[in-house]
């Protein structure tokens, strides 16, 4: 059986924690989890350490001083996973915006045959609930400019429901991902793709969060756009 780990970033994530933590744990397959929380004074680790005290072998927390971002609470993540010696490491958000329940069929992706799997949006079947229709427009827009500054095909390259092979991520050099905001889900996919491993898109239902607030900044925004130019640019010279 498959050591499988969940990593959830999270800062004030009150309203959600524990309800996403009791669901993964009721899942069919087993996956263990890891929340990455940068600080969150609204009492988001305390609910953590309540529920690891209730599956002391399946949920771990990883506390940090503050807000470093999320792509640096991932790479920490998967560190962890890697010494820990998971074969199969996740990423997902904590306000139920993924399905957990399609944890199962991402999984089945990666032991049937992809080395990076991806919960898509943008391919057949996918789709997106309770989004204004601006928000669909910026974001699949914002596809269509990745895939087309980087020649990469994948059809959702900014989202945030992924797994990976241990392969994968050994292969990479983590510490040269340079990215901490949305545009580090772009340099994920990039970096495995042009390192030759099998990417696969399966279709999932992205819902907006109804609890807590939104993470997204200008700032996020202004390194996505300006970062995968940045990222097309310097991958011609290697």
């Amino acid at each position: 059986m498959s050591k499988n780990l969940v990593i959830i970033p999270t800062y004030n994530e009150l309203e959600n924690i524990g309800k996403m933590l009791d669901t993964v744990m009721a899942l069919p397959i087993d996956f263990d989890v890891l929340v990455v929380d940068d600080g969150s004074p609204d009492g988001t680790s305390a609910v953590v350490r309540e529920k690891s005290a209730d599956y002391p072998q399946r949920i771990f927390l990883l506390q940090r001083s503050g807000k470093l971002g999320l792509g640096t609470a991932y790479i920490e993540g998967f560190k962890y996973g890697l010494n820990q010696a998971y074969d199969y490491i996740f990423e997902m958000d904590c306000d139920f915006s993924h399905n957990p329940a399609d944890l199962c069929r991402m999984l089945q992706s990666l032991e049937n045959e992809a080395d990076m799997v991806v919960g898509s949006r943008y391919v057949k079947g996918g789709d997106t609930v309770n989004w204004p229709f601006d928000r669909q427009v910026l974001s699949y827009g914002a596809s269509l400019y990745v895939r087309l500054i980087t020649w990469m095909w994948v059809k959702d390259p900014t989202a945030g429901f992924v797994g990976y092979r241990r392969k994968v991520l050994e292969t990479m050099n983590l510490d040269k991902i340079k990215f901490i905001g949305y545009a580090f889900q772009i340099e994920m996919k990039f970096t495995a793709w042009r390192l030759g491993f099998k990417l696969r898109e399966i279709p999932i239902t992205f819902t907006d969060r109804i609890e807590g607030s939104s993470k997204m900044t200008k700032g996020i925004v202004k390194e996505a756009i300006f970062g995968v130019l940045e990222m097309k640019l310097n991958s011609l010279f290697r």
